[in-house]
């Protein structure tokens, strides 16, 4: 493990609100999710290139005998599909032949680009047992330039995943994506964007600085922190930073689990219509009929 150096002092981040998520859902019949956004709360640009966060709060799953609990297969067009998990164990497989399963500490980073079937499920021993689920999944837009790029998948268990660890015995912090204190991420992207899953001790302390111009949003996924001093996020709680100021200096007054998306906005225009995520509404009745036409690939049993 990395340990991370004093970072210099920047001007203060700017925070634009500190956000809740809305009532909870089913998506297929296994993940009962919050969309924080962009149905819970439109960010719009603010939060690009980050399009939607589902949170799976910590939720037990009875135990079944009933074969793939989870979501049946469907496309996705122009973007990538990011699962991180906390508890639980979820498998996938898709049309281009990739398959996996992720448990604890593992992240599912699938692109979907310019066409894929998939479907997620709990894996067949969890399902067997029951038992807790912890999960998020994250929508990573894609800039025109790769949105018909290739499909692609990426399967990072928790060991690849490196770990920076806060001075003062304060935490660590796993670096999924991007960079932290000149450590870089497990996964590849094709923009500059950080994803960092954050572990604070009780008074520990963390610090960050992202460019002005570059997003960032802070969950709360649990405990109780204090933002630049002054700002109080707990948990459930989604912190969205304004493009205003670089330093942002988390403080946890009990143990606290958090995670920071930071990314360069992508500024071209979205057109979403369910699970396609285009520039226009032509490239979205495009992605119907290709879909009808079976050119997103087949799905095998």
């Amino acid at each position: 493990m990395t340990t991370a150096t004093p970072i210099d002092t920047r001007a203060e981040r700017q925070i634009a609100g500190v956000f809740r998520g809305p009532g909870f859902h089913w998506v297929g019949d296994g993940f009962r999710v919050s969309n924080y956004f962009p149905s819970g709360n439109n960010f719009g640009h603010r939060i690009s290139p980050f399009f939607l966060f589902d949170y799976h709060a910590p939720y037990s799953h009875a135990p079944t005998d009933q074969p793939d609990r989870g979501v049946g297969s469907h496309p996705h067009r122009g973007f990538e599909t990011v699962t991180l998990a906390w508890e639980g164990s979820v498998a996938h497989h898709d049309s281009t032949g990739n398959s996996g399963v992720i448990g604890p500490g593992d992240v599912q980073w699938m692109t979907a680009a310019s066409g894929i079937l998939h479907k997620e499920y709990h894996e067949a021993e969890y399902a067997r047992r029951g038992g807790p689920m912890h999960m998020a999944q994250i929508w990573v837009n894609l800039p025109k330039a790769h949105k018909m790029a290739a499909p692609g998948y990426q399967g990072i268990v928790d060991a690849d995943i490196p770990r920076v660890a806060l001075a003062g015995d304060s935490g660590y912090v796993r670096v999924i994506a991007g960079e932290y204190a000149g450590v870089k991420g497990a996964a590849r992207t094709f923009t500059k964007l950080s994803m960092l899953d954050i572990q604070l001790k009780a008074n520990g302390r963390a610090e960050f600085a992202f460019p002005a111009h570059e997003n960032a949003g802070l969950m709360v996924l649990n405990g109780h922190v204090t933002i630049n001093g002054h700002t109080v996020a707990k948990t459930h709680d989604f912190v969205l930073f304004e493009n205003a100021g670089e330093q942002i200096v988390v403080e946890a007054s009990e143990d606290s689990h958090l995670l920071m998306l930071n990314g360069e906005p992508i500024n071209e225009p979205v057109v979403q219509y369910g699970p396609f995520v285009m520039n226009t509404e032509q490239e979205i009745r495009q992605a119907i009929l290709d879909f009808n036409a079976g050119k997103f690939g087949h799905m095998e049993d």
